[in-house]
């Protein structure tokens, strides 16, 4: 099965995020590689939710290259698609269905030039097919906290979706809840309760003051905070005893995400309580880096960046802080919408890129 078959498969297993778990297609994607040779136990977070760890041993000389996808999509949305989500179509060049650009062609890509690895004279490869990327990376998370189970890695790469552009970094994305609390009072006595509402209010006008002291990443940019949601109240003739303001940050690799809650409580003072909803730290390795020099001399594309967050956010620092390089076929700006697709001819091209990258890591 070639990485445009697997593709098709993949895409018509449904594994939208939280209601249909990952282990149809993790299953797949363990028996290609297990009737190859590959050592490949599965490994669930929560019923079904399984993410693959796929390995194949080299000398120990120098550690093995890690690539890594999730195999998780989010739900499809109100609109309704022109074409079948999960059939798996192509036309005209085109690959259709939910997942097809994040990225499920990503990770047939790796299966496929897994497949064509042959031999490992100096060092070794783990494929990590992961659950759950897309709420928070809970599978990268769990194998993490798995002793052993994640192995060792000397690099990475990310297969998320680039347009086979090489992309040395991303944002960290912190997401909070901000919450106050108040005494509730009939709507005609306000003075007997205190607002939570108002004290929300407060806080949304000191967050849109929020200014970060740091330089601006030369590729990733400056940090951003945006004021995603605000509820408060039960009735309208009521004071409010409680509110909430849904924060999303969006963090550079410089910042550390205990030191920006430090400071935001300080500024919004004790009235209001933070806490995290998603706590994922940004990703950045220098271009001078000689896997990423390796990287760019085989893809001949200069470096981007990405503004979604991956599971490199947990695997990187896992690894203790490798070189890093996210690429892969699908297309960025079809991340989530309605009639996602991915081109056949990239999904070929990233087969060749990945196989290039492992064999001048692996030797092969």
């Amino acid at each position: 099965m070639n990485a445009v078959e697997l593709t098709c498969e993949l895409v018509r297993i449904d594994t939208i995020n939280p209601r249909s778990p990952e282990r149809p297609a993790a299953e797949l994607c363990a028996r290609l590689l297990e009737k190859a040779g590959w050592q490949v136990r599965l490994h669930e977070f929560a019923p079904g939710r399984a993410s693959v760890v796929a390995r194949r041993e080299g000398p120990g000389e120098r550690k093995p290259i890690c690539f890594a996808g999730h195999l998780d999509t989010v739900p499809l949305g109100a609109r309704a698609w022109s074409r079948d989500p999960f059939a798996g179509e192509i036309d005209s060049g085109k690959l259709h269905g939910r997942g097809s650009s994040d990225m499920k062609s990503g990770v047939a890509a790796m299966v496929a030039a897994a497949l064509l690895m042959k031999r490992f004279p100096k060092a070794g490869m783990t494929l990590l097919l992961l659950a759950g990327e897309e709420t928070g990376c809970e599978g990268a998370a769990h194998l993490a906290r798995l002793p052993g189970a994640l192995g060792s890695a000397g690099a990475l790469v990310v297969g998320e979706p680039t347009g086979n552009q090489p992309v040395l970094g991303h944002k960290g994305a912190l997401w909070l809840r901000a919450r106050t609390r108040g005494v509730t009072a009939h709507g005609s006595m306000p003075e007997r309760g205190v607002n939570a509402v108002v004290k929300a209010a407060r806080a949304v006008l000191q967050l849109a003051e929020v200014r970060f002291a740091i330089a601006p990443d030369p590729l990733l940019g400056a940090p951003t905070l945006n004021i995603g949601t605000i509820a408060g109240g039960l009735n309208v003739n009521s004071v409010p005893d409680e509110a909430a303001i849904g924060i999303d940050i969006r963090t550079i690799p410089a910042q550390r995400h205990a030191q920006v809650r430090k400071e935001l409580q300080a500024a919004l003072g004790p009235e209001v309580e933070l806490s995290a909803l998603v706590d994922l730290e940004g990703v950045r390795t220098p271009e001078d880096d000689p896997f990423v020099q390796t990287v760019l001399g085989i893809v001949e594309a200069p470096p981007g960046v990405a503004t979604y967050f991956t599971d490199a956010s947990v695997l990187t620092p896992a690894f203790g802080g490798v070189a890093t390089v996210v690429l892969g076929p699908g297309e960025m700006a079809l991340c989530h919408q309605t009639d996602e697709y991915c081109r056949v001819d990239r999904i070929e091209e990233s087969v060749e890129v990945y196989g290039r990258i492992a064999r001048a890591w692996c030797g092969s």
